[in-house]
């Protein structure tokens, strides 16, 4: 029997309009079988998600504060639920475990997680589903760590047993018992846990977008949707801010070869994005699927005469991030230089102190710093030597006047990185997918 784990985000879970949507999907398809809930999103521009309101909750009775407003607001969002739907639901007793967590020596994980069990134990009973909590089968270390190893083997041995089952995302425990949670967007990397321990032969990823797009709708107008991504571009994409899918939720599936499909709650017959290692035969491949960008970098650019036959010079940098536990987004390399792309942010407290370092141990005939910059990837696996795509973007951003003050292609497959000013960031996303919708439409033609 096919089986497939669903995943719906907090947007797809808001209300209990978005609940009535979520069954007929389910219902739509015998083999979602088993669903991961995320906790409510927001209802609107103006609303606030659950999480922030819970997270709220926390923070005011750590500091010994009243919580009261917060937490009767997260109890109005789930009785808003449970009584649209005419819910036999415990909510108040739920509630009252949580206040009395909290005028105890609350613990943030727990508090922030309960979002995720309250919505999940809702619509588990909306679904006629059985409800996991898991906390028992979604396995942290000591230390708050999540043990891939260990969650694939538990929550296989929990969800194989039953028919159906709805898990709640973001959250598991370690062996005391002890709740952590994922970072944000974490409800995806349960679901992709879950179909690599059942072997899935689908991972949807319901949202409320169509898929991933092609460049960020907010700076190009109505960009196209990719229709395949492989996985590694996906994970590329997410890193660099397309923010469609959490980075971690690609590596328990692609291990196995499961495809991820992105879907939109509010419009279910559209197709998506589906995430892959291979093209399906007979699907055009494009030389670029898409570009991503980040604000807020740095770069360190370091000269130095016979650099490049000087043993150890490179690396004596790099320990010099490692001691500061900097990390570095590029380090690119050439005759008499070294430049590195640093987050602005992580190297703004200790600049001063690392400058001083380099010029201490290393003597470099310059060393500079340029600001203010945002990163730009442009990706897409197809052999370079049968594209030109990568061509078309430096000399498109040139004939626009915009300044590149770092490029990096990856060897052997398309995956170009540049750097621009910030204050010509957007004009940069514009050029670059006018070349890329250019590309498309050659290769299709």
């Amino acid at each position: 029997m096919r089986t497939v784990v669903a995943k719906f985000g907090g947007t797809s879970l808001a209300d209990a309009d978005q609940f009535r949507k979520v069954r007929d999907i389910v219902r739509a398809d015998p083999a979602r079988r088993f669903i991961v809930a995320s906790a409510p999103g927001k209802r609107s521009p103006e609303d606030v998600k659950v999480t922030d309101l819970l997270l709220a909750c926390y923070d005011k009775a750590a500091a010994g504060a009243d919580y009261s407003a917060e937490l009767d607001a997260v109890g109005a969002r789930f009785r808003s639920i449970a009584r649209a739907l005419s819910l036999d639901f415990p909510l108040d007793d739920e509630l009252q475990a949580l206040r009395a967590h909290l005028d105890g020596e609350p613990r943030r994980d727990y508090v922030v997680s309960r979002g995720e069990y309250l919505n999940s134990r809702l619509l588990a009973a909306w679904l006629g589903f059985t409800f996991v909590d898991p906390e028992w089968c979604v396995c942290f270390d000591d230390a708050g760590h999540l043990d891939n190893a260990m969650t694939r083997r538990t929550l296989g041995a929990a969800l194989r047993p039953l028919q159906n089952a709805v898990i709640a995302g973001f959250y598991g425990a370690d062996m005391a018992g002890q709740v952590h949670t994922m970072t944000r967007g974490g409800s995806d990397v349960t679901g992709s846990l879950a179909a690599a321990a059942i072997h899935a032969d689908l991972y949807e990823n319901w949202t409320d977008v169509s898929g991933l797009l092609a460049a960020d709708p907010h700076i190009v107008s109505t960009p196209r949707t990719v229709k395949y991504v492989s996985y590694r571009e996906l994970r590329t994409l997410s890193y660099m801010g397309a923010s469609v899918l959490h980075t971690d939720a690609v590596l328990p599936v692609s291990d196995l070869d499961i495809p991820i499909n992105i879907r939109n709650t509010d419009r279910p017959a559209d197709a998506g994005t589906t995430i892959v290692r291979k093209l399906p035969r007979g699907e055009t491949k494009y030389p670029i699927v898409g570009v991503a960008g980040r604000k807020g970098m740095s770069v360190i650019q370091v000269e130095k005469v016979m650099v490049s036959d000087e043993s150890g010079f490179t690396a004596v940098m790099l320990d010099m991030l490692k001691n500061r536990k900097l990390p570095f987004e590029q380090c690119l390399t050439g005759i008499d230089t070294v430049t590195l792309v640093i987050r602005s942010d992580l190297l703004a407290p200790c600049k001063e102190e690392l400058f001083a370092e380099i010029r201490e141990k290393l003597a470099p005939d310059y060393l500079g710093l340029t600001e203010n910059l945002s990163m730009i990837a442009v990706i897409g696996e197809r052999d370079t030597e049968s594209s030109d795509a990568n061509v078309r973007v430096l000399h498109a951003l040139a004939r626009e006047g915009v300044p590149i003050n770092t490029a990096n292609q990856g060897a052997g497959k398309l995956n170009l990185l540049v750097g621009v000013p910030e204050d010509r960031y957007e004009d940069a996303i514009r050029v670059i997918y006018a070349a890329i919708d250019d590309s498309m439409q050659n290769e299709g033609a």
